[in-house]
């Protein structure tokens, strides 16, 4: 088999050879033999079925093996004669052509290989940035807004009537035309007035109702209503009023800051502000990195380094960009894609240089985590998801187990990476401002 080899640039090579029927009836021959050894026929003893009988039953997967065994030969002699060692390839080759004949199998395939880039000057493309001030206004109102929402609930003993931001204690029963609904009805519930926990209009007529006063409220459950039967009805409730809570007075004092502080020993007052300025300094650094630093720095680097992309990697980009913009697509729309190669052509190759920005900027952060020794590991991954579900209130396991599934945790690590690098790279430029993002 003559092959012949070429190079495309310095990230993309191209392998071709032209192979003769006889060559490919001969792995034919030989894939058969071997099977015969293997397989059990009627009529024959195992290990001697005789090779025209294996080729009369598996014609068309030897064939299809036989062609597979002279592509892999044809790679590995490509990439020995290109001098390429085999863990430099990357992706999956691209068949540029795939021709059968009688007379012979014609392949052209191209293969890519990760990119050497240099470095040099990537401590420049930091922009220099202010580090965002917190005034003591703003820790103020954090802090006030947190001991607020430590302060209990207190029955009061004024007469009047429910108001916005009331505790209610009520006992309610619900029908449809006389008839109560399984579910429709409680005794002694506590239901804090505008905080949105039932049906639309319910919360809105207790104001004004006193302690002991019964009335009948009127409401319509949302046409969405999970509980089938009762979607879209108008419903009414009996309800009693037996108690209405106000909010109390809450002090900052050592015992609520520990509270605040999750059991801190040593908490006080002054360390809850502290902890509060640096939070709040904390948010207004991040939204500065991720609405301007980070775009800032993805695109410097983009344009400060220049190398050849392997045309698979930017292939496969495109399909993701694409697939991407599927989603937001009608079936007509999908469908006139499918139905038009021209089209979908156009479509693929307006998303093009998007995706080859989007894959050169991920092998320069590579590169880069690389050279500046910056790792995350797989445990440090899973904290930080399952610190993300906490706060969410999700359950950290299922949201872990969802992003494995899914082949997900990758591409999280490498957000990890990159925040990492951008960081340090921000601080080389910026060292009266160092702080961790």
């Amino acid at each position: 088999m003559d092959i012949t080899t070429n190079k495309l640039d310095n990230a993309n090579y191209s392998i071709a050879a032209k192979v003769t029927t006889k060559i490919l009836e001969s792995k034919i021959d030989k894939l058969a033999k071997e099977a015969g050894k293997q397989l059990k026929v009627d009529g024959f003893r195992k290990g001697k079925v005789p090779t025209h009988v294996v080729k009369a039953r598996h014609g068309e997967r030897l064939t299809q093996d036989a062609e597979a065994e002279i592509v892999r030969e044809l790679l590995d002699r490509g990439l020995r004669e290109l001098d390429i060692a085999s863990n430099r390839v990357i992706g999956q080759p691209i068949f540029k052509k795939y021709e059968k004949t009688q007379e012979d199998l014609d392949i052209e395939i191209e293969v890519s290989i990760t990119p050497d880039i240099d470095l040099s000057g990537y401590e420049e493309i930091a922009p220099h940035y202010e580090k965002p001030q917190t005034s003591p206004q703003e820790v103020e109102e954090r802090v006030k807004g947190l001991v607020e929402a430590q302060a209990p609930f207190v029955k009061i003993e004024a007469d009047r009537g429910v108001e916005e931001g009331d505790m209610t204690v009520i006992d309610f029963e619900g029908s449809i035309e006389g008839v109560p609904f399984e579910g429709g009805k409680a005794q002694h519930f506590s239901l804090r007035i505008g905080s949105g926990q039932f049906i639309p209009g319910f919360e809105e007529q207790l104001k004004g109702m006193k302690m002991g006063e019964e009335k009948t409220i009127t409401v319509t459950f949302p046409s969405d209503y999970q509980a089938k039967d009762l979607a879209g009805k108008e419903t009414q409730f009996s309800v009693t009023l037996h108690e209405i809570q106000a909010k109390g007075e809450a002090v900052l004092d050592d015992a609520l800051a520990q509270k605040l502080l999750g059991g801190e020993a040593d908490a006080t007052p002054q360390k809850v502000h502290e902890r509060v300025k640096a939070q709040i300094d904390s948010e207004k650094l991040s939204k500065l990195y991720n609405e301007e630093l980070k775009p800032k720095m993805l695109e410097a680097l983009v344009e400060k380094f220049h190398f050849d992309l392997p045309n698979n990697i930017v292939e496969q980009e495109i399909d993701a960009q694409v697939n991407q913009k599927a989603q937001t697509m009608s079936k007509e729309e999908i469908e006139s894609y499918k139905n038009d190669a021209a089209k979908l052509d156009e479509l693929r190759e307006s998303v093009r240089e998007d995706a080859q920005a989007s894959v050169k900027a991920t092998f320069i952060v590579d590169s880069l985590a690389k050279a500046l020794e910056i790792r995350v590991s797989d445990e440090e991954v899973s904290q930080t998801l399952y610190y993300e579900a906490m706060m969410q209130r999700q359950n950290p396991q299922q949201v872990i187990e969802y992003y494995q599934k899914n082949n997900l945790l990758p591409a999280i690590k490498m957000g990890m990476i990159e925040d990492r690098l951008f960081s340090k790279l921000l601080d080389l430029n910026n060292k009266d401002e160092q702080e961790e993002i």
